[in-house]
């Protein structure tokens, strides 16, 4: 049994598609881009223990995300185009890995 029970995991999920999907918007200033970059690096953290589990390469999608959505913001302060490619394809990742690692119902 993983330390993060399934209602757990869809509130990091929850948390995270919807800080991605703000980032996306890119209607907010700084400050909230960056809360939600935090938001969405903490869901990857937190729900890295149900990795492991059957069906658990929804993760890799969402580390690979989290990651992507990180970079492409930092390369945007240089390159605003590239750097906005990469935040967009991290956030459409993280969206997708939120919709597919999402539970249901209890197992």
């Amino acid at each position: 049994m993983s330390s993060l029970s399934d209602r757990g995991l869809q509130v990091a999920l929850v948390a995270a598609a919807l800080a991605a999907l703000v980032v996306l918007i890119g209607v907010f200033g700084d400050i909230i881009q960056i809360a939600c970059l935090a938001v969405i690096a903490l869901a990857a953290v937190v729900t890295a223990p149900r990795r492991r589990e059957a069906g658990g390469g929804w993760w890799t999608l969402l580390a690979v995300g989290a990651a992507a959505s990180i970079a492409g913001a930092a390369i945007a302060q240089a390159a605003e185009t590239i750097g906005g490619l990469i935040a967009v394809v991290g956030g459409v990742l993280v969206v997708v890995a939120a919709s597919v690692g999402f539970p249901l119902a209890e197992d």
